[in-house]
């Protein structure tokens, strides 16, 4: 299995990215995928994920700005970032793993399968 994140780069505030997450070696229809990030000094916190049936899930700090979404044919997750915050700043990581509950999404612990990283800076 192997997920591979890109898209990031370096944005002023108020501007825009979207991440792809591309993936192989797993039926991605059954998987729920995720992003998370982790900022220089901090842990790594839940930003949003989306169910094989496409139900989402999004941390406060983002809803309204940002949009996961899957597509089953390629075999990819996006991250669609509008109205960034210097505060978006943060190494970006896509994870997958099958059967995770609606409710429990937001904990890395419930991912067995994770992408190297795509780094993202929001300067002000």
């Amino acid at each position: 299995v192997q997920l591979q994140a890109f898209g990031g780069g370096l944005v002023q505030a108020g501007g825009y990215l979207r991440l792809s997450c591309a993936t192989s070696g797993l039926t991605f229809r059954q998987y729920s995928m995720a992003w998370f990030r982790q900022a220089p000094g901090k842990e790594r916190e839940f930003v949003a994920a989306i169910r094989y049936n496409s139900n989402t899930l999004y941390a406060d700090s983002v809803k309204g700005r940002f949009t996961i979404s899957r597509d089953n044919a390629k075999n990819t997750v996006f991250l669609q970032m509008n109205n960034l915050k210097p505060e978006d700043t943060a190494v970006y990581y896509c994870a997958g793993d099958r059967q995770i509950i609606l409710s429990s999404l937001k904990f890395p612990s419930e991912y067995d399968y994770w992408g190297q990283g795509t780094e993202v800076t929001v300067s002000s």
